[in-house]
């Protein structure tokens, strides 16, 4: 009997008049049906939401510490029966699901620590004469609710960073999961509603993206937090100009390697992350490594390596431990990367391995000698798809990594001390990996780009920042 899963609207389950289905991506089977929100339902836990606005900013820090610490506690329990759930729906090989569990726990774990040291900051004002016997407290609160808006590729983790900020300084949050992978944002609402956050300050409700305009436009919902397209995400911000929105966008990453990268051991470690990381998750995260750029002296034995660990990951059924590459979300996805690395081919370039498509998997693929009209070299290609480039200098190297319309990672292989600070000084991202791929992340750090890659960053810390506002608090009439 096939499961049909429930929402939940201001913290309790609840059933619509419709549901749709959710299928496996590798093999097409029904993973689970979900019920779908009414209008009416909708409306409800909006209004819930916004009731709860006071309520939820004046419960003790440690009610919300303590949700958190539960959350954390509860999804490690269950991680191998989320991790499969999430390579269920998404098709992500179930290693990096259970990696993808783990950083969610940590998540919650640190936003119950930072939901505990939130203490706001004070000032003396007598520094000068207007200000004698004036101090001031400066504490920080909610702007208000926040309208999640999730992502399939990292149905739990990214959920995570958009939920676990929004409770840590109370904020309610109205969260909607991508309708590819909504099921493992579901399971989660079956953890929160365990704890004892009050009523209405979150609800999980699987809108169907036609619904979504009425639900940006509502006055009520003055926070955005969205991780998805550059299309999409601007297209929000563009709507509600007057509305705090957090856009955590797409990319094209580079990875640089330098001239003096160039033992063995150097290129061996760089050509085995770059080829991780070019098709972990598929190729579908926003810092997978899509181009490398490599010093002409290190570039030809470097892209032997690379080839090498490329045709070594393991592709098929993401439910096999050894399985490094599963399928991507679906077979549209699929094709479209078919067709980007078609037209980059016709176009000049030459594929070194892979480039072939069944059904929703893509081989792992290496391209070379990319022109700079074809797609490839431009955006983002969502998938296990790596071109490379050879340049002559540092000053070239750095400038073909910002010769782009994105900007959120860049890793440069250098052991220059100099060289690393420069790119940090020079290149246009939001974050600079030394020494490794740029798909590193530590979910504490703030993580987010520039440019059409996004404003605003993600991070408990820095996520609770973006969610609140400084209120000044000035005391008259002290001795100090």
């Amino acid at each position: 009997m096939t499961t049909t899963h429930e929402f939940w609207l201001a913290g309790r389950r609840a059933s619509g008049e419709s549901d749709f289905e959710v299928r496996h991506s590798f093999d097409g089977s029904l993973v689970g049906k979900v019920s779908v929100p009414t209008d009416a339902q909708v409306e409800e836990a909006v209004a819930a939401a916004a009731a709860a606005v006071p309520v939820f900013a004046a419960t003790p820090a440690h009610v919300r510490a303590a949700a958190l610490d539960h959350v954390s506690k509860r999804l490690a329990e269950r991680t191998e029966e989320i991790a499969r759930l999430i390579t269920a729906e998404n098709g992500k090989p179930i290693k990096w699901a259970r990696g993808e569990v783990g950083r969610a726990v940590s998540v919650f774990r640190w936003a119950a620590e930072e939901a505990r040291r939130t203490n706001g900051e004070t000032m003396r004002l007598d520094t000068d004469p207007g200000g004698t016997g004036r101090f001031a407290v400066v504490r920080r609160f909610p702007k208000g609710v926040v309208l999640g808006i999730a992502p399939f590729n990292f149905p739990l983790n990214l959920v995570a960073h958009k939920v676990a900020p929004a409770i840590a300084v109370g904020a309610p949050i109205i969260l909607k999961p991508a309708p590819a992978t909504p099921i493992s944002a579901l399971v989660l609402g079956e953890i929160l509603a365990e704890t004892d956050l009050p009523a209405g300050s979150w609800s999980v409700l699987p809108v169907p993206n036609e619904k979504m305009p009425a639900l940006v436009q509502d006055d009520r919902l003055p926070v955005i937090s969205f991780t998805g397209s550059d299309r999409v995400g601007y297209q929000i911000m563009d709507s509600v100009p007057r509305k705090h929105v957090t856009l955590e966008l797409g990319g094209n990453a580079a990875a640089v390697v330098l001239a003096d990268w160039n033992s063995d051991a150097d290129l061996e470690w760089a050509a085995t992350r770059i080829a991780m990381f070019s098709n972990y998750q598929g190729g579908q995260s926003c810092i997978s490594v899509q181009r490398v750029i490599a010093d002409a002296t290190v570039y030809d034995a470097l892209v032997e390596k690379i080839v090498a660990k490329v045709q070594d990951q393991v592709t098929g059924d993401p439910a096999d431990d050894a399985v490094d590459v599963g399928p991507l979300v679906d077979e549209n996805a699929a094709k479209r990367v078919e067709s980007w690395v078609d037209d980059a081919v016709a176009k000049g370039a030459k594929v070194l391995t892979g480039g072939v498509r069944e059904g929703a998997s893509y081989a792992p693929t290496v391209v070379a000698d990319l022109s700079g009209d074809a797609i490839l070299a431009t955006a983002e290609v969502f998938g296990p798809v790596l071109s490379l480039h050879k340049v002559d200098s540092t000053d070239e190297a750095f400038a073909a990594v910002n010769d782009s319309s994105f900007g959120l990672q860049a890793g440069v292989f250098t052991h220059d001390v100099q060289a690393a600070f420069r790119a940090h000084r020079e290149l246009q991202v939001g974050g600079v990996i030394i020494g490794d791929a740029p798909s590193y992340r530590a979910d504490q750090m703030p993580y987010g780009g520039v440019k059409d890659s996004g404003v605003g960053r993600e991070g408990v810390k820095y996520a609770m920042e973006d969610f609140t506002y400084e209120r000044v608090l000035v005391l008259t009439g002290l001795d100090l």
